[in-house]
């Protein structure tokens, strides 16, 4: 099983310090929708203190926690790849504090400092090869006893 990573430890002192000079602190209140499936993802953010849940919505009127994230998680991956939309939804479990990155700065520092860029890249394929893994280990938990051989 991978370990999970968390960005800002993971990259080295000089870039987490690059990185670190494009953030701003920012709050969610406790039930605060934070994005929403299908929108623009222009921003990132790194949990300080909180709750976040991951959420997809199942039918119009059910929605489905699928991770929850604290302190040190990153938030938000889409604003990588094209088409730059949010894959799930997030919601503040309780009161959040955390880091703010806006994309299109963070994408100009890649771009000038490469070996930064390409830090960043594997770092986030970590996390969500950590996070695709532990879903389907939950997958696997809750359908596999019901459904042996299904799977």
């Amino acid at each position: 099983m991978t370990r999970a990573t968390r960005l800002l430890t993971a990259l080295p002192p000089p870039q987490r310090q690059r990185l670190m000079g494009l953030a701003r602190e920012v709050s969610f209140a406790e039930d605060a929708r934070i994005f929403e499936a299908g929108g623009t993802a222009d921003r990132f953010w790194v949990v300080r203190s909180g709750a976040v849940s991951l959420v997809q919505q199942v039918t119009s009127v059910r929605r489905v926690t699928v991770a929850s994230l604290g302190a040190g998680d990153l938030l938000g991956w889409s604003w990588l790849f094209p088409p730059y939309r949010w894959d799930f939804g997030a919601e503040a479990f309780s009161p959040v504090r955390a880091y703010e990155f806006q994309a299109q700065p963070v994408q100009k520092l890649c771009e000038e400092d490469p070996a930064l860029g390409m830090s960043l890249v594997r770092i986030v394929a970590e996390i969500l090869a950590h996070r695709l893994e532990m879903t389907r280990g939950r997958l696997m938990e809750q359908y596999g006893t019901h459904r042996r051989g299904v799977l």
